[in-house]
């Protein structure tokens, strides 16, 4: 198959597979006669496991990593596993982060009563404080 035919199997841009293919997260393709890219289903199948890796967070670094280790099949499960793990911590972290900027930011608009001078906001004051 072609590129375009590749990209929209995997649902992903032309220039995604091209990107993609530049960063080594997708190999190579064999070249036709007339110079067009040849892509198997291996490519739409690598592709597919870019795009779900990337929905729970992984970044392209960490996939290659993770594409890297699924090729080595005959491997221990140990090392993916603890990829997992590390990366649910990571979003464990975040989440924890965006609750706390959630909170603030309920804080400061429960505070604020929406009409009168802005020298006299509260929310303002509280973005002006140090260590705010």
């Amino acid at each position: 198959m072609q590129i375009g035919q590749l990209a929209q199997r995997a649902d992903v841009a032309i220039d995604t597979v091209r990107y993609y293919e530049r960063n080594g997260i997708l190999p190579k393709p064999e070249r036709q006669a007339s110079g067009y890219r040849r892509y198997s289903e291996d490519d739409v199948a690598r592709l597919q496991f870019v795009r779900r890796a990337k929905a729970l967070g992984f970044t392209l670094v960490e996939i290659r990593d993770l594409l890297e280790l699924s090729g080595r099949r005959a491997d221990d499960m140990a090392g993916l596993k603890v990829a997992a793990t590390e990366k649910l911590a990571d979003v464990e972290h975040k989440l924890e982060e965006l609750t706390r900027i959630r909170d603030g930011l309920q804080a400061l608009v429960a505070s604020c009563p929406g009409h009168g001078p802005l020298d006299r906001c509260p929310i303002l004051a509280a973005l002006a404080e140090e260590g705010a």
